[in-house]
Formats: C-alpha cells, sequence, structure tokens
C-alpha cells in the first residue's frame, strides 16, 4: 500500500514496471464453433498485454492494481467481433485484510478485429478499436486508485481516457465511444471526471479512502466522518450536479454496499435518507440499513 511503501524508491530493483496485476476471464458460448478455434488465445493475449504493459510515463512505485477484465463475446465472424465487458478493480484498506472495490463498470459495447497471433503493442498516439479499448480501462484503473491516494491524482490518466475517447468518436468504429445519453457511457464518464463541478467530490472520494476507510482501524469515528462528508457535500451539490451522472452511477455501483458496511452502526441513521435521496438505485440496501437489518 502506498502509505507504506515509499521506501521502493530507494530500491529500484524492487519497483514495478507495470502498474496492473490482471486476471482475464472469456466466455465463448455465444460464437459459432468454428470461430471460436480462432479466439483460442485470446485470454492469454489480453492477460499478457495488460499485465506486460506499463501504461504511465514514469516507473510505478506503488503495489500493482488487481483488476480483472471479465468479456463475453456476443458475436464472431472472420476477424470480426462484438463483445461486452465487465471490469472491476481493487485497492487494499490500510490496516485491514479487507479489499475496496473501486471499479465494477459493465461496458456493453466492444467492436474489433482480432487474428490469432496478431502483434500487440501499446501506442499512445494511435487508436485501435482493440487495444486502445484495453488502454483506456488502464487509464482509468491507474486513474480512480491515484486518486484514492493523492486528491485529484487520476487528472493524467483521465486526461489520456478523455483523448481516446475524442479518437475513438472521430474513427469508424465510432460506436461505443461517442457520447450519448445512456446508463453507461465512456465519454460521458470522463467527461464528469474532468468537469470542475466534480472536483470536490473527487476530493471528498479521496478522503472517503485515505481519511476513511484507510483510517477506520485506527480512529472509526474520524473514518465515518469523512466518509459522511462525501455523502453530504453530494446532497448538498444536487442542484449543480446531474442526477443522471455516469461517474456518480459508477461511484455508487462500485461503493453502495461498501458504505453501509462501514456506516451499519453509524449513530445519525438519517444519512441513509440522505442516501436514497442521492442514488435511488440502491434504495433497498439503504432501507435495511436504516431499520437494523
Amino acid at each position: 500500500m502506498r502509505k507504506i511503501v515509499l521506501f521502493l524508491m530507494f530500491l529500484p530493483f524492487l519497483i514495478n514496471a507495470q502498474e496492473l496485476d490482471a486476471t482475464v476471464s472469456v466466455n465463448f458460448e455465444q460464437l459459432p464453433t468454428q470461430v471460436k478455434d480462432q479466439v483460442r488465445n485470446f485470454e492469454s493475449a489480453i492477460s499478457d498485454y495488460l499485465n506486460n504493459t506499463q501504461f504511465t510515463e514514469d516507473t510505478w512505485e506503488w503495489d500493482k492494481i488487481t483488476c480483472h477484465f471479465n468479456i463475453f463475446f456476443t458475436s464472431g465472424s472472420a476477424t470480426s467481433y462484438s463483445a461486452q465487458v465487465v471490469i472491476t478493480s481493487q485497492r487494499s484498506v490500510e490496516g485491514s485484510q479487507k479489499k475496496s472495490l473501486m471499479l465494477n463498470i459493465m461496458d456493453p459495447i466492444w467492436n474489433f478485429t482480432y487474428e490469432d497471433g496478431q502483434s500487440m503493442y501499446f501506442k499512445q498516439s494511435d487508436f485501435d478499436p482493440f487495444l486502445s479499448f484495453l488502454d483506456f480501462y488502464a487509464y482509468l484503473i491507474i486513474g480512480f486508485d491515484s486518486d484514492s491516494y493523492d486528491p485529484l491524482g487520476g487528472n493524467p490518466w483521465f486526461s489520456k481516457a478523455l483523448e481516446l475517447t475524442a479518437r475513438g468518436a472521430s474513427s469508424q468504429s465510432k460506436q461505443g465511444w461517442e457520447y450519448k445519453s445512456s446508463s453507461y457511457n465512456k465519454r460521458a464518464l470522463v467527461d464528469d471526471l474532468m468537469n470542475a463541478n466534480y472536483q470536490q467530490f473527487r476530493e471528498d472520494y479521496f478522503d472517503y479512502h485515505f481519511n476513511g476507510l484507510d483510517l477506520y482501524a485506527k480512529d472509526k469515528k474520524t473514518a465515518q466522518a469523512n466518509i459522511v462528508k462525501l455523502i453530504n457535500d453530494l446532497n448538498q451539490r444536487r442542484g449543480q450536479i446531474n442526477p443522471r451522472s455516469v461517474l456518480l452511477r459508477v461511484f455508487f455501483n462500485a461503493k453502495a454496499g461498501e458504505i453501509v458496511d462501514y456506516l451499519k452502526d453509524y449513530p445519525d441513521k438519517s444519512i441513509f435518507e440522505t442516501l436514497i435521496r442521492i442514488d435511488t438505485a440502491n434504495t433497498t440496501k439503504y432501507r435495511e440499513a436504516m431499520e437494523g437489518k
């Protein structure tokens, strides 16, 4: 964890060049039998790319970020494929054996071409429907992890993710990259992340993790106060931010259960009423917590 790993900067032989510790799983069930053989090495190819690529320009001084790409092929013929992907990432919690779920995203659109054995090289300046999709989520994973250790620390990686969406939207493979009003959209997510209206939320996101979850084992009262601050600040800014924000939806998809877990014995149960106002999708969780279930 970053709070105890700073000494590694003096031990360069221990420093990781790559940022991700990615597990990849692939479901081929919807592919025709004759096509399945063409993607027999797909899982290992994706895993090798994610785990052996250095996505940041500087040497990564921290623990690798645990993440999972669960890929479901929806169609395929010749070298053209479509898939849906569930992307999750986790972060260790200081003073605990617990892991904090940072991302839990289901992206329904990944259209790409792939040939078994093709070369896979990381190129920041190019857009490729296949590799750029993986790069985008690598940047998101690194960005959210960085935001949790340093206020707005994810900006460099969110900026790169935004650049990718712009290139994708102007490419011939723009589906899934252009801005659309929907429950999940890559461009809408990074637009929110770089929007000044959500700067306070991102600063609270840092406190939620660094001075909330990480402090919980040592100072529960202060930790809960910092978790509650994020909730109250969101409630106070309801008129200034989009209630359908993709960023907030992504946050609560990952964090609703965790928030309940850390605040289940919080003395002021009205905090769950506030959560219901700002996150109606998880009303059942918050009502059960409010009722002590």
